[in-house]
């Protein structure tokens, strides 16, 4: 009886606060004020909501806010002593208590409780206020006395178990929540009532009575509450329901622990094992990963691999990780051991989760289960038949086995976001075991070849809009002799290019890498096309020349096809093809020539089909007709569609020109949302997933400078025109507001005006491009090329292209029938730091 009567002393001691409550958001800044609020301070509601924190405070205090606001973010809440200022800007000494208001899903917002202190009497908040306050708020708030008996607690706390708020009174935590790790709960609370320390965003990870196979998380914030004698009378706590952030966490660390752990090697065994290391126990109590026995030899898995006599698959255990007392310790309990050989029933679910390519999972696993379950490793314990879930194993297209996750019957079932998490997981292994597969094949040189080869960023320009698409034909290297190339050229313009070297493979692909060097460099000279072709040619040729010499100092007959293993050079070079095209948008201009290469197509701006009729040089490096070049003015829109001949190839034949044709003009008058997709769309219509030659297609629409992005000024020859060109110059990057470029302009103008006058003959005419780069250009009739010389000290002239190169990006010289060019480049964007 007596123990009876002190609870309910207890419980009336807290009938009574003098707390102001006030909702903040999370920049602190008032968004609901109370009455108690106004009466403590003398803000009006509509005076006080959305003032912030800091000017409810003293100068002194509110300096501290952030940092009051940071410790609430890090900690969950915050309570100490704040000076508030009332309304009539009298100082007011506060205890502050501040805690987490969120909702699941919502906004962060912080409840504020402030307490007068002082000798003047507070305001008495009875039992009924305080519950109209703190009973609808979203997050459970319960008081406990002393002795850590539930004396008051709101009915949001209702939702983490236990029963209502009266079925809670005079019971503590152990009582309405049993199997709740309630010791270590308690343990805080004791340290707050013995120091009258808070603590704050305290985590507790456990499994509550409502839900015994769900593992929950929760945050908890405790606070002393002591009476007017400065005794304790119990603690006030609030609790967050935070399982879907924990579990985030769990699997963001599941996932890095994946990144770090999985794939350190080049060993398939091993790669698997490191998937089932990681997968336990974090995600799963057991873990079983099977592959097929093509992948161990390091072949290409085919369906003729998978289904065996009956409809069986033959597969080989390649990791497993069991946790308990069978998994480790009970022999055949188990499962099959590393290395051992599993046959499933073609009609079991990871033959059916192989062949469909989606995963599978059961709640329990059933009785008639047990035929194939009986492979899999034992997960301990006795609380019924585990959860299953199987994961095929794919990458890059390719099934190349299957991982299956069991959890003992006393842990939750798999749901859709272990799912998730698990074909994430076997994702990044099977890409790793793939690797360690294609590295069994081919090497390290393999891989390092498929990385660089092809571009793996087309260049920004102005001159046109792109879009590739590369589909090799041996997918177990992923490397062919195909290849494209967008080169951005002086001038804004621009070159295409698409080549093929012959045959499949590492030698095809050093050979095409070779090409597109090549290619580059002659590109960097500014050439016309033919001229590109006719030196490229030249290279192959000379190069082959060299390998027949070498093969006949070393070897009695020379053999052509120890050459071609030796070295895939000039030998795999010889007989290549090469499409290069020139495109200027100054004037729409393109200039185009081929070498043993397709011509391109082109749709105009209303999807109408042509081919350019190109005069067709020979393949390089064979000898035969000099290069030809064609020229055509492009309207705005055109798309001009480069392509290798696997696009028209047909079952492995070589493409006929008419019947192909035909099939490529209705690829291409499809209309699509965008480049990429018209790409795309030409690609599946005519390339089957695996072809029989690699396939190269290249789309580019051709775009236009604006008349006002382009001025040209004809100079006489007459040094009086320098003056003139600089103050043309001048006025025109006003126009386009480039002011900041026209000292170094000026420079660049007046040296190459003033070398063209100098040393040319013929017309001169000065021509300025915005584009990405500003462009400023010098045409003469003369036909010699200038060179940068380094004057010494003593010497009066030659600095003006020393000085033109030090302040330009890049400058050069290009040939035209009428003379050449010299230009020069500055950036319009500032320099990357």
């Amino acid at each position: 009886m007596g123990s009876h009567d002190e609870g309910g002393v207890a419980r009336r001691r807290f009938d009574v606060a003098d707390a102001a409550p006030l909702l903040l958001d999370a920049r602190g800044v008032v968004t609901s004020w109370t009455r108690d609020a106004e009466r403590l301070l003398g803000y009006a509601g509509d005076e006080a909501v959305g003032k912030d924190l800091a000017g409810l405070l003293t100068v002194g205090d509110a300096g501290r806010v952030p940092d009051v606001l940071e410790r609430c973010r890090r900690d969950g809440g915050w309570a100490g002593l704040l000076s508030a200022r009332r309304k009539d800007q009298e100082p007011v000494p506060v205890m502050a208590r501040i805690t987490s208001a969120d909702e699941p899903g919502g906004p962060a917002r912080w409840l504020a409780l402030l307490n007068e202190i002082g000798d003047a009497p507070g305001w008495s908040m009875s039992r009924p206020v305080l519950e109209q306050m703190v009973g609808g708020a979203p997050v459970g708030i319960a008081v406990v006395d002393t002795d850590l008996r539930f004396v008051w607690s709101n009915a949001a706390l209702t939702r983490f178990g236990g029963g209502p708020p009266d079925r809670r009174l005079g019971l503590r935590l152990a009582d309405v929540q049993p199997g709740f790790d309630a010791r270590a709960v308690e343990e805080r609370m004791r340290h707050v009532l013995d120091t009258g320390e808070p603590v704050l965003g305290y985590e507790h990870v456990g499994r509550l009575r409502a839900a015994p196979h769900l593992e929950t998380a929760h945050m908890l914030s405790f606070t002393r509450l002591d009476d007017e004698h400065g005794r304790p009378m119990g603690v006030y706590y609030t609790v967050v329901d935070i399982t879907d952030r924990h579990r985030a966490r769990q699997r963001l660390a599941l996932l890095d622990r994946a990144g770090r752990h999985i794939g350190r090697g080049l060993d398939i065994g091993r790669t698997a094992q490191e998937l089932a290391e990681v997968a336990v126990p974090g995600l799963a109590d057991a873990v079983a990963v099977d592959l097929l026995e093509a992948v161990f030899r390091g072949a290409e898995p085919g369906a003729r691999q998978v289904a065996g006599p009956g409809g069986s698959v033959a597969l080989r255990r390649a990791g497993r990780r069991p946790v308990g007392a069978r998994g480790e310790q009970g022999g055949s309990a188990a499962g099959p051991a590393d290395g051992e050989v599993v046959v499933y029933r073609g009609d079991s679910p990871p033959v059916r989760a192989l062949v469909s390519g989606r995963p599978w999972s059961v709640e329990r696993l059933t009785d008639e289960d047990d035929a194939w379950g009986a492979a899999l490793p034992a997960v301990g314990g006795d609380a019924g038949p585990p959860s299953v879930l199987v994961v095929p194993v794919r990458a890059r297209g390719t099934t190349l086995g299957v991982t299956t996750f069991l959890r003992r019957g006393s842990q939750e079932p798999f749901g859709e976001d272990d799912v998730a998490l698990a074909e994430d997981l076997v994702s990044r292994a099977a890409v790793c075991v793939d690797n360690a597969r294609r590295y069994t094949r081919e090497r390290s040189a393999a891989l390092a070849l498929q990385r660089n080869l092809l571009p793996h960023r087309l260049p920004g320009q102005d001159a046109v809009e792109v879009a590739a698409c590369y589909r090799p034909a041996d997918e177990l290297t992923g490397l062919g002799g195909d290849w494209y190339d967008v080169i951005p050229l002086s001038g804004a313009r621009v070159a295409l290019v698409v080549g093929e070297a012959p045959g499949h493979g590492i030698d095809a692909a050093a050979a095409m890498g070779r090409l597109r060097t090549a290619v580059r460099t002659l590109a960097a000279l500014d050439l016309p096309p033919e001229e590109v072709l006719a030196r490229l040619d030249d290279l192959v040729g000379s190069r082959a020349h060299e390998n027949d010499g070498e093969d006949g100092e070393d070897g009695e007959d020379g053999d052509d096809t120890d050459a071609d293993a030796d070295d895939g050079g000039g030998a795999q070079t010889v007989g290549a093809g090469c499409l290069y095209v020139v495109y200027d948008p100054v004037d729409g201009r393109c200039a185009l020539a081929a070498a043993g290469h397709p011509a391109p197509a082109l749709v105009t701006a209303d999807g109408r089909v042509t081919f350019v009729g190109l005069p067709q040089g020979p393949p390089l490096g064979v000898g035969g007709p000099p290069f030809e070049a064609a020229s055509l003015v492009l309207p705005e829109g055109t798309v001009l569609a480069l392509h290798t001949d696997g696009l028209l190839a047909r079952d492995g034949e070589r493409w006929a020109l008419d019947t192909d044709r035909t099939r490529l003009r209705q690829a291409l008058e499809v209309r699509s949302a965008s480049l990429d997709l018209s790409c795309r769309t030409v690609i599946d219509a005519l390339v089957p997933a695996r072809p029989h030659d690699d396939v190269a297609l290249l789309m580019a629409r051709t775009r236009r400078l604006p008349a006002d992005r382009v001025a040209v000024w004809e100079l006489p020859a007459d040094p009086a025109a320098v003056a003139d060109a600089r103050k043309a110059a001048t006025r025109r990057l006003a126009d386009w507001g480039l002011d900041e470029l026209s000292f170094t302009t000026e420079l660049v103008v007046s040296e190459l005006v003033t070398n063209a006058i100098r040393y040319a003959v013929g017309p001169i005419r000065l021509r300025l491009i915005r584009g990405r780069a500003l462009v400023c250009e010098v045409h003469d009739g003369g036909a010699t090329a200038p060179h940068l010389r380094h004057p010494r000290t003593t010497d009066e002239g030659g600095r003006g292209l020393l000085l033109v190169s030090q302040v330009t990006r890049r400058w050069g010289t290009r040939f035209v029938p009428e003379g050449k060019i010299i230009w020069a480049e500055q950036s319009l964007t500032p320099p990357e730091v």
